[in-house]
């Protein structure tokens, strides 16, 4: 019979160590601020690197379309007037 290899708890442990879940990255969409995964294209608004890859509103219908370009637009705007701050809001905080 043969001679059983040790089973330790430091052996088993350390054959585990690499048993761990890692976290999901997720960057924001630079054109919409949507969640995305890194190096994938924006399933929100279609853009990849700053360009438009796939052409989201093409399949939609009309009202949908016009609901979609108005959520766009203001998605827009507000990314604006979050980054222009004046001397008033600057003294302020």
């Amino acid at each position: 019979m043969t001679v059983r290899m040790r089973h330790t708890r430091a052996h088993t442990r350390n054959r585990r160590s690499h048993h761990a879940l890692k976290a999901t990255v997720v960057v924001s969409c630079p054109k919409c601020g949507e969640a995305i995964l890194p190096h994938k294209m924006c399933l929100k608004c279609g853009f990849y690197k700053g360009r438009e890859v796939i052409d989201t509103l093409a399949k939609l219908t009309k009202k949908e379309r016009k609901i979609k370009e108005k959520e766009q637009e203001a998605q827009v705007k507000e990314k604006a007037s979050k980054k222009s701050l004046d001397a008033k809001e600057l003294s302020k905080k």
